[in-house]
């Protein structure tokens, strides 16, 4: 519900808040075949729209606290028959996952930035590097592998999570030696340079975008990031950049304040100024 009005309000969502919990608070929901607002005082809630109970009704002492448990008692029983639902479809689809001593598998690790980014996946996670062969089985879930010296600091028992199944023809899986893997099974990818620039207009201010090119090794990946995070993080990103047209970074931002961009792209001649200038626009002391 809040996505899509976001989607509809665009930058005054906010301010509809308000109206987004009380519609949500009325809608009829499916576990509990009530809305919360009923859940909560015993009866719907009364607008002008839908006036339904047109009688008052006043619950005091023990019977509101009995009338309380019983609906308390309805929710819980309705919200377990959901449960069981839902775990009906998801059981249909499951497998257990089970590996026997000899097999290889792949071992998933993680790209690490310096810039977090919440939410959101690149192309780069996740990964796997291996195959290596299966020593052990420890326990229900964690299998011991046969790790490679060069990850000798990382423990060699691993959760049935981070395993796959080794496949004949892995083109998407990386090898131990493309990556510089730490303790955690991260490895680190930087920024490299600064290809593009945009512009997200808001009710009441500008989000500034750059398009970040990360690099591990010999890999490549192209995000959108916010300016201003990576101006923190990256300063040197920013230093040298300069597009086909020999303006920087710094040229468009100044651009936006001052239009000095738009007079050079327009064909304006750059002048020397001093104190003999008949210039209006210049002032010296």
């Amino acid at each position: 519900m809040l996505r899509a009005c976001v989607i509809d309000f665009k930058g005054s969502w906010d301010e509809r808040l308000p109206l987004i919990e009380f519609a949500y608070n009325n809608s009829y929901q499916a576990t509990i075949q009530m809305s919360p607002y009923e859940a909560l005082y015993g009866r719907k809630c009364r607008t002008p729209l839908f006036w339904n109970e047109v009688g008052e009704r006043s619950i005091v002492g023990p019977e509101f606290v009995e009338e309380t448990y019983r609906v308390v008692d309805i929710i819980k029983e309705r919200v377990r028959i959901a449960q069981n639902r839902q775990k009906q479809y998801a059981d249909t689809r499951r497998r257990d996952l089970e590996f026997a001593v000899g097999d290889k598998v792949f071992l998933k690790v993680s790209p690490m930035r310096g810039l977090k980014r919440f939410g959101q996946k690149g192309k780069l996670s996740p990964r796997y590097v291996g195959p290596y062969e299966i020593l052990a089985k420890r326990g229900k879930v964690a299998y011991q592998l046969a790790l490679p010296p060069s990850m000798s600091s990382v423990h060699d028992v691993f959760h049935i999570s981070l395993l796959k199944k080794y496949v004949k023809d892995p083109t998407h899986v990386l090898t131990v030696d493309l990556l510089e893997l730490t303790d955690d099974l991260t490895f680190e990818v930087t920024p490299t340079e600064i290809t593009s620039r945009m512009v997200q207009r808001l009710r009441n201010r500008d989000i500034y975008y750059v398009m970040v090119t990360w690099k591990s090794r010999d890999m490549e990946e192209i995000t959108w990031e916010e300016e201003n995070a990576m101006r923190k993080q990256y300063p040197h990103l920013f230093d040298s950049e300069v597009d086909d047209a020999g303006y920087t970074v710094e040229d468009y931002i100044n651009a936006s304040t001052y239009g000095t961009v738009a007079a050079m792209e327009a064909g304006a001649e750059e002048d020397t100024h001093d104190s003999s200038c008949e210039c209006n626009s210049c002032v010296f002391d």
